[in-house]
């Protein structure tokens, strides 16, 4: 198959970027990262470990190795527990993440220039330090009863504020 069979000449009007974002736990732990103050996005906020995929590279992969370099550990295991789609304004780039959840072999991380890692109790989770739509979708993502992949996207609205929405 060509690159052009997958209807690639059409990308102007479908761009996104693909992005993994990880949630690692450990006991009754999950590990977060503080973002730097200079980061330009969510910086002092709480959020997952994660980055761009890298051209050729697979999303369990990317997620793995943003895993690698943002903590220093080697997880054995990760599983896809969402997709979220964040839409831009028709002809901008939007964003498709790849959210996945693991089990940390060890709370033992290597600190990194993207900000400070800390495990925090899953149930004391300070949810107004996190990035917004984590309130949502992070107990859906860390649900180790939940079988099924969490579906979710942002839209914009009448006044360019994109609004969370989770299916």
């Amino acid at each position: 198959m060509r690159f052009h069979d997958q209807g690639s000449d059409r990308a102007e009007s479908y761009k996104a970027i693909p992005r993994v974002l990880v949630f690692l736990t450990h006991q009754d732990d999950v590990l977060l990262l503080r973002g730097a103050p200079s980061k330009r996005l969510w910086p002092n906020r709480l959020n997952g470990v994660g980055g761009h995929v890298e051209p050729g590279e697979d999303v369990r992969a990317a997620a793995l190795r943003e895993v690698r370099e943002e903590t220093g550990l080697d997880v054995p295991h990760l599983d896809l527990r969402a997709i979220v789609h964040i839409s831009g304004s028709p002809g901008a780039t939007g964003v498709i993440n790849f959210v996945f959840r693991g089990d940390a072999p060890t709370k033992q991380v290597v600190h990194s220039a993207e900000g400070d890692l800390v495990w925090l109790p899953v149930r004391q989770l300070p949810w107004a330090e996190l990035v917004d739509d984590l309130r949502l979708l992070l107990p859906l993502v860390l649900d180790s009863n939940r079988k099924a992949i969490v579906f979710g996207s942002y839209v914009p609205d009448s006044t360019g504020e994109v609004r969370f929405f989770l299916t």
